[in-house]
């Protein structure tokens, strides 16, 4: 069943709008697609007004509609789990996939990627890899539909850090996806899909 709502996809710390693209074209008939890229990312010109995470975040909430689902991939979980906190008005559901910020995956098994990422990126924002934001404190307050996705074969994102989230949000369920990875949603997109499609028929 088609929601009224748009569903917002963010990617993690690589910041391409492609990464979810293959899924988002799965899910159309669920909501409109908001298919995000980070600027200074892709094909995405570089922003010189954006300074910090925290500058990127407002200005992603500034160009979204009143009321939207949200689905986010690894570092791009920082964003959703913050959006779902500070403007649960606006969120209706939260998808969060391969999580790698907002909580310390580290202390939960999860490999470190940062100094890789800086490499791999060079002459990208920092954002992501200079983050540390850690909201378990404040997990118990999300009371929107949430389904957390984690793959067991993630080194980056343990099915530690996937029960860690389920155990804090009162509303979350835990999918594991057997022989998952750090980039499922994009690889496995037909898979990925079919175990987000439900949570749509259950959001307000």
């Amino acid at each position: 069943m088609r929601s009224p709502l748009p569903i917002v996809y963010l990617p993690g710390g690589g910041g391409r709008s492609s990464f979810w693209r293959p899924v988002a074209d799965r899910l159309w008939r669920c909501g409109s697609p908001i298919v995000l890229g980070y600027p200074g990312f892709g094909d995405v010109p570089l922003d010189t007004t954006l300074h910090t995470l925290s500058d990127l975040y407002a200005s992603v909430l500034a160009v979204l509609p009143a009321r939207f689902h949200l689905v986010a991939q690894s570092m791009g979980n920082v964003l959703a789990l913050r959006a779902a906190l500070e403007h649960p008005e606006r969120v209706a559901s939260l998808v969060l996939c391969a999580v790698t910020g907002g909580i310390d995956v580290r202390a939960l098994g999860g490999a470190e990627w940062r100094d890789a990422l800086r490499i791999e990126q060079l002459g990208a924002p920092t954002w992501f890899v200079d983050d540390a934001s850690d909201f378990t404190g404040r997990l118990g307050e999300i009371r929107i539909p949430t389904l957390v996705l984690s793959g067991d074969a993630d080194p980056l994102s343990p099915v530690r850090a996937g029960e860690f989230l389920r155990d804090r949000i009162p509303s979350a369920r835990l999918r594991v996806v057997a022989g998952g990875t750090h980039a499922m949603a994009h690889d496995e997109p037909d898979r990925i899909a079919g175990l987000i499609e439900p949570l749509y028929a259950a959001a307000p």
